[in-house]
């Protein structure tokens, strides 16, 4: 498509602006599109030409645009809000054409399932790249998810402590508990959990950098004797543990295998076992258009990621295992300030990331990252949630007898019902 057609096109989609303001400066030329009294605005501008063809690629383009300096823009994180605020719009356009292009993206989607083999390969491209890059960002825990803030004041590394206790009395470890995690990241929850609540712990990755760095701090940590590092894919898993947790995983699974992971995490439990999952979920009504989609972060910074929604977790777990969701906790807005935080400190490590050896192209396409991923917490495009899933056996003993006339079954009565349930238990 040529330049002036494309124009054209981003032009009449620019009028179309609501719920803030954007300012346009292209050519010497400066056009204000949106809502002036709103107070999320941002202002771009244009270096050279190609903007308006890239941004009609969707996230990808707008994303390797910035990373070229086709662009600037003096608040990224409010220019993604408004267009996510302006998304539904275009996800109305987008599910006119499904059925045309359903057949296209099926065909594409084959490729990309995620095999064991494949699996390794896309986890190396990201959380490989080195793991200086990610201390550039991420406090001294090395917690790569969602941090929970107690106070607005909390320091990340707080915020991310917090967290750490928040999984592990949720899932009321003790001395006598074997806890199983899948994605051990670089040991953070690992060496929490069997320092501050004397548990065994089985841990299991498949990024070869991870675990190098992990196994390092276990040994550090002087906690060899109650940690087990694994280089093991999760569907070859083997034995029975009392507890298991997996902190923002699931994303990697790909949604072709969401009833396999959630068959073995039953399978591995103990009869009266219980399960943390924490996960970046995307909207129900989205989540057809997320299983099609090819966009930025699914291509160029989580290869083969998919996000799950709550209902398809929901039903996966009724309809292929014997768990039952006894907790739900919506920590969404802890991500965006968690973002914030990352955000921050790796544009304050320019320096740093530039000795290391990551260029501009690639620090421009982290900032857009971040910055793009705050934007989706903020505006609940995308979510996080600890979901609580219990096996038959379970009893809360906190409250017994309460939790046993509970019934969850969000196939029947949808996820809601559900959610309702367990929030009228708490």
């Amino acid at each position: 498509m040529g330049d002036r057609i494309s124009r054209r096109i981003v032009r009449w989609l620019l009028s179309r602006t609501r719920g803030g303001q954007i300012t346009l400066i292209e050519d010497g030329e400066t056009t204000i599109y949106g809502d002036p009294e709103s107070k999320l605005q941002a202002t771009i501008e244009l270096n050279r030409s190609g903007f308006h063809r890239q941004l009609l690629r969707g996230s990808t383009g707008l994303a390797e645009s910035y990373a070229d300096r086709v662009w600037e823009c003096d608040d990224t994180v409010a220019l993604i809000r408004i267009a996510a605020i302006n998304m539904p719009a275009l996800d109305r356009l987008r599910d006119r054409f499904r059925g045309l292009l359903f057949p296209i993206q099926r065909f594409k989607r084959i490729g990309v399932r995620n095999t064991p083999n494949r699996s390794r390969s896309h986890i190396a491209r990201h959380y490989d790249l080195g793991n200086d890059l990610f201390s550039l960002f991420l406090d001294s825990t090395m917690m790569y998810s969602c941090a929970y803030f107690e106070t607005p004041q909390a320091t990340l590394e707080e915020a991310s402590i917090a967290k750490l206790r928040l999984v592990c009395d949720k899932l009321d470890l003790g001395p006598e508990d074997h806890l199983l995690e899948i994605g051990t990241g670089w040991g953070a929850l690992a060496i929490f959990a069997a320092r501050e609540y004397g548990c065994r712990v089985t841990t299991t990755t498949i990024s070869a950098e991870q675990l190098e760095l992990a196994s390092a701090r276990v040994s550090l940590a002087g906690l060899e004797d109650r940690i087990t590092l694994l280089e093991r894919d999760y569907r070859d898993l083997e034995g029975r543990f009392d507890k298991l947790v997996s902190i923002e995983m699931i994303e990697a699974v790909g949604w072709q295998y969401l009833d396999t992971f959630f068959e073995k995490c039953s399978e591995l439990l103990e009869p009266d076992g219980l399960m943390l999952l924490q996960a970046i979920t995307i909207d129900d009504r989205a989540y057809e258009g997320e299983k099609e989609s090819k966009s930025f972060i699914n291509t160029e910074i989580f290869p083969g990621g998919c996000l799950p929604s709550l209902e398809v977790m929901a039903r996966c777990t009724a309809q292929r295992t014997d768990l039952s969701m006894v907790g739900l906790h919506d920590i969404t807005a802890h991500y965006s300030e968690t973002l914030l935080r990352w955000r921050k400190n790796f544009l304050g490590r320019t320096e740093q990331a530039e000795g290391l050896g990551y260029d501009e192209r690639f620090r421009r396409m982290w900032d857009f990252y971040l910055a793009y991923c705050e934007a989706g917490f903020r505006e609940r495009r995308i979510g996080d949630v600890q979901l609580l899933l219990a096996k038959p056996l379970w009893r809360d003993p906190l409250a017994p007898a309460e939790l046993a006339s509970v019934s969850l079954d969000p196939v029947a009565d949808g996820p809601q019902a559900a959610v309702d349930a367990v929030e009228n238990v708490a």
